[in-house]
Order: C-alpha cells, then structure tokens, then sequence
C-alpha cells in the first residue's frame, strides 16, 4: 500500500508545529543564555565596557586568569569537598532509612512523611532557620550543647574558617536527604517479594539476601541517585549563600559562589562567565553519564 505523499508532509508539518514550542523554549532560555555567556567568557567585560557595549575580544585571557589565582583552585577544592562529603552522607542516611522504613509497624506511614519536611520546604526557608540555629551567641544548637555540659561556650559553627565548610556540608546533607530516601524507598518497594523469600528459603540470612540480592536490584536505583545527586550538589549556590556567603575567609566558597561574587560584587562578568562556563562542562559531564547509564540499564532490563 503506498502513502500519499501530500499527508505524510503534512502529518511532518504537524509533528514540527507540536514541536515549534519547546523548541522555542529551549532556545529561548537555554541556548542563548549559555550561547551568549559563552562569548561573554572570551570578552574583556566588565560594567565599564557592559554599559558601553564594546567589550573588547581578548580570548582565553579570562580562563587563563581564573587558572592561575589561588583563590579558583580553592573554590575547586571546597566544591570537590561538599560535593563528595554531601553525596556520602546523604546516601548513607538515606539509605538507612529507606532500609528501616521497607517494613511494616506502627506510625511507619506518619515517620516517613515527616522526613519528607526537609524537602518540602523552600531552601530560603531552610538556610535562614539552619543560619539562626548555628548562630554563635543565640543558636538552639549552642544552647544544647552548653546546657548538657558538651561544649563551654557557643562554637562558631559559620564563622570559624575551619568547621564553617563542614557545617554547610551538614545542613546541605539534611536538605538532600529526603530525595535519596524516598528514591531508594521506591526502588526496594519495586523489588519482588518471591525473591526475598526464595533466598531465605535456600537459606540465606538477612546479610546474605542484602548483598546478593537487594543490593544488585537496587543497582539501577544507586546510580541514578548517585549521579542526580551529584549534579544538583556541584551547582549548589543559595544554601551556601544564606549561610556564610562563600566566607568567613573564602573557606566555603565554591565555583558556583565565585561565578556569583566574580560577576556581581567585582562586575568582572569575562572571568563570571568563564567560571560558570567551566561549572557547565562539569555538570554537563555527569548529565550524559547520568543518560548514558540509564540508557544501559533499561537495555540490560528490556533484554
């Protein structure tokens, strides 16, 4: 039987008109945002030059310069450092109760609702509530620790450069938690309860079972949380923001903060761009490995 060709052009037409807004969309606040931060990054652009509109072209002079000052390498190593020490605390937490809550018992549903708070609330609302806790003088966490004999005075949570990048750590790993446990939560919930029950009956123990079989079910599940996780955490910027504002002393600045203040507070928007541009490549890595490997999972399941 053959097609007219007159439908199916059109039927083509169509599909392309169906497409026309997501295209325009994407294009509209994606490509040429990054396409225009992009060129911005190989420009000498500062307000001077921003408001004059002849920002001259000097090349990778910006990248050059973010290379070679202190300041970028630390912000990469503070980035490297809450994103790591994030994603494990997060996972572990998570984890933990995703396996504790794959059971039946009293207030199981009324728990699990309560750990889902964190991520209900608005990061604003967390980083301000988390920046009075940690306060130095007035903060609950002080006065816990003062009144039960832990500590004699209130400890600089935010503003000692030495814990002040653990401290946002920790807050970050209490906002991420609840994804990764409802996400893992999900994944034991899909696992067949036969299986579980064909392996204790060969007589496997609890350990056994947890390693040789939830834990290869569950493999897909981990990695798409691992790597979400990663990609969300590596771009993190308003949390730290509320809490410390990159300081005290640069210790929590990260590559997201330093794209911000390079742009906003010195207005030298050349090296801004060239930093977020770099922070792009690096989300952008973990986006296609992220795609990547889900793709191969669904391939290994539909075979």
């Amino acid at each position: 039987m053959t097609r007219n060709p007159s439908a199916a052009r059109r039927q083509l037409i169509y599909k392309w008109l169906f497409l026309l807004p997501v295209i325009c969309y994407v294009s509209m606040f994606f490509f040429f945002p990054v396409l225009t931060n992009l060129e911005q990054s190989f420009r000498g652009s500062t307000i001077q030059t921003f408001l004059r509109g002849n920002a001259p072209f000097i090349g990778f002079d910006n990248y050059a310069a973010i290379f070679n000052e202190p300041l970028f390498w630390r912000a990469v190593a503070n980035t490297a450092i809450f994103t790591v020490v994030s994603l494990v605390g997060q996972f572990v937490i998570g984890f933990t109760f995703a396996v504790y809550f794959n059971r039946r018992f009293a207030l199981n549903r009324l728990f699990r609702a309560l750990l889902l708070l964190p991520w209900l609330l608005p990061l604003v609302v967390s980083g301000t509530i988390f920046r009075w806790a940690l306060d130095q003088d007035h903060g609950v966490f002080n006065a816990i620790l003062v009144n039960v004999g832990l500590a004699s005075e209130g400890v600089p949570w935010l503003s000692d450069p030495q814990i002040a990048l653990l401290s946002v750590t920790l807050v970050n790993i209490w906002v991420g938690i609840p994804f990764v446990f409802v996400t893992l939560y999900g994944g034991l919930q899909g696992i067949p309860d036969d299986v579980i029950e064909a392996a204790k009956i060969d007589g496997a123990g609890a350990i056994r079972v947890f390693w040789s079989i939830t834990l290869p079910l569950l493999r897909p599940v981990i990695l798409v949380v691992q790597l979400l996780g990663l990609i969300y955490t590596i771009r993190a910027f308003d949390l730290i923001i509320l809490l410390t504002q990159g300081g005290p002393a640069n210790s929590t600045q990260t590559l997201a903060t330093l794209s911000y203040f390079r742009s906003f507070t010195t207005f030298d928007f050349g090296q801004g761009s060239a930093i977020s541009n770099i922070l792009i490549v690096v989300a952008m890595v973990f986006a296609l490995l992220y795609i990547r490997v889900t793709n191969s999972e669904k391939w290994k399941v539909s075979q």
